[in-house]
């Protein structure tokens, strides 16, 4: 694997200068306020499951990210709220339980709207984000990570349209009935049968399909495929760092020619520092307290102490810097343009990076794009105008293949 490049930097000195330690500089917050600001990967919803916590209070020290408080601090007028399910085996008993799953973290995400209407608001087409925000609330599309849970019905899909989910991706870190994963070894060669399928079903309700996390071979597939543009909802440049969950320049070249949009990340920007102590740690803390478990609340305190002592204990070597996160975008803006870029950082799923730790650290991007030269418009199109440019695309395949099966 290659490491990233200085050479990738030379056209944007200036504002990886600027960020390199978080960006000393901040938007005007005039500027931040006056965007639509939206981000296609939230996995907040997890955070629902915790024990007494609220998205309408501020929380630190719990490793959460968004929270309506920073929300409003960073103007994140909200975005695509994940209803994301691990992977696990592919028989029937552990799917049927994947798909409950994911229908009680929809509903999760629905409940978290209905008590607090005053702040959110669910969308259903892409118009809707800019007269919730008009209203002062923050905007809840619904998205699926993984597609596990729709078993071998591609029609449960509808179900979960009907639900607001608008973005649905294919597999995870493992392969599954839909696609080979981008981490895993390949079983269809990209595409399953059974995923083609579910690609359809996306063009013809109005979701638009993600490859965030499939391979490279899916991707090509449903570029090649897919009647409307498709979206990388959470993904970086191998060009940056070299990684099976980034794409390379032919890729995103391919991508802006179908008319999607890469959403670049926080994750994969560098090669971790090796750091055995705090790996065993870690994977010792994740097998006492499973991914995807809900904790009582006497638990989930003792889970974020044993956490804190890690972290005191063996700390996090050589973190991703903004800078770095900076240079992912830019040189993805570089190559395909602004009308084929925008941000999704992968917040509360294990995005973040030393210098824009959580979402109230927004506007610092903001700051480093008008630094690098692009313009108001420009910056407008990357922070939301061009995710739902796709969803508008989405939704008029849906109506032309609605209003085909009408007349034949």
């Amino acid at each position: 694997m290659r490491s990233f490049r200085l050479s990738t930097l030379a056209p944007v000195a200036l504002a990886v200068s600027l960020c390199a330690n978080g960006a000393q500089a901040k938007a005007p917050p005039r500027l931040q306020d006056r965007l639509l600001t939206l981000d296609t990967h939230l996995d907040t919803p997890a955070s629902l499951e915790i024990p007494g916590w609220s998205i309408v209070a501020e929380h630190k020290g719990d490793y959460t990210q968004v929270d309506l408080p920073r929300m409003k601090r960073g103007g994140l007028d909200g975005g695509f709220w994940a209803i994301y399910t691990p992977q696990g085996p592919l028989d029937p008993v552990s799917t049927a339980k994947a798909r409950d799953f994911a229908f009680h973290r929809a509903v999760q995400i629905h409940e978290m709207v209905a008590a607090h209407p005053e702040a959110f608001a669910l969308a259903d087409k892409a118009d809707d984000a800019a007269r919730i925000k008009a209203a002062g609330r923050r905007v809840v599309y619904l998205s699926i990570e993984n597609a596990w849970p729709l078993g071998d019905d591609p029609g449960l899909l509808q179900t979960f349209y009907r639900l607001g989910v608008r973005i649905s991706g294919f597999a995870h870190f493992r392969t599954n009935q839909y696609a080979d994963s981008a981490t895993d070894k390949p079983k269809w060669d990209g595409l399953s049968p059974l995923g083609v399928q579910l690609l359809a079903e996306m063009n013809r309700l109005g979701v638009v399909p993600d490859l965030s996390h499939s391979s490279d071979a899916a991707l090509a597939d449903a570029l090649r495929l897919s009647k409307s543009p498709i979206i990388l909802s959470h993904s970086g440049c191998r060009a940056i760092y070299d990684h099976p969950r980034n794409v390379s320049d032919d890729q995103l070249r391919a991508l802006a020619a179908q008319g999607g949009v890469i959403q670049i990340n926080s994750v994969y920007l560098r090669k971790a520092e090796p750091n055995p102590e705090r790996e065993a740690a870690m994977k010792a803390l994740e097998a006492k307290y499973p991914e995807g478990r809900a904790l009582p609340a006497e638990q989930y305190a003792a889970f974020l102490a044993e956490r804190r002592a890690i972290d005191k204990a063996y700390p996090e070597r050589g973190r991703a810097t903004f800078g770095l996160f900076m240079a992912n975008m830019l040189h993805a803006l570089k190559l395909i343009g602004p009308d084929h870029v925008g941000i999704g950082a992968d917040w509360d799923g294990g995005g973040g990076v030393e210098g824009m730790e959580d979402v109230a650290d927004l506007p610092k991007v903001t700051a480093a794009l008008l630094a690098a030269g692009y313009s108001e418009a420009d910056i407008a199109k990357i922070w939301s105008g061009n995710v739902l440019r796709v969803l508008a695309a989405a939704e008029a395949e849906a109506a032309r293949e609605s209003a085909a099966a009408t007349s034949s």
